[in-house]
């Protein structure tokens, strides 16, 4: 089943099950959809696009969820977080702290990679083979610490 498909499925139950909060979060993550449609004029957007549009849709919910924490806004700050669970759902699970690493170290040893210059060959494995499963931060920081 496509992710547009599941989409809609859930978008459904929410409805007929009156869960706000779910029905919210679904709902923008079918606009941001749409837009992505939109904004690639006609040709096929893939899973993969899909999937990049909803990592970030969940960053920019950890952005506002950090900033409202910060403003002491717990009101909004739970509100995003609502949001965030809820795209969570449709994406693939996350990769722990020591997967990522053992990823990352693979990534090193097949580039050869010995020291920073080495950092933009390793980031660009490790980014595509681990994209949506894992914080592009977390592996730069990652990489950055296995490099020096």
């Amino acid at each position: 089943m496509s992710l547009t498909n599941q989409i809609n499925e859930e978008l459904k139950a929410a409805m007929k099950a009156k869960d706000q909060v779910k029905l919210r979060g679904i709902r923008a993550i079918k606009s941001a959809l749409l837009l992505l449609q939109t904004q690639e004029g006609g040709k096929e957007v893939t899973e993969a696009d899909e999937l990049a549009a909803l990592v970030k849709m969940a960053k920019q919910r950890k952005d506002s969820i950090a900033i409202y924490n910060e403003q002491n806004r717990e009101d909004l700050a739970a509100k995003e977080q609502e949001e965030l669970e809820v795209i969570e759902q449709f994406l693939p699970k996350q990769l722990s702290a020591e997967e990522i690493k053992a990823e990352v170290e693979a990534i090193i040893a097949e580039t050869g990679a010995s020291s920073m210059r080495d950092m933009g060959k390793v980031m660009g494995m490790a980014n595509g083979k681990l994209k949506g499963r894992a914080d592009g931060k977390v592996i730069a920081d990652l990489v950055k610490q296995l490099l020096s």
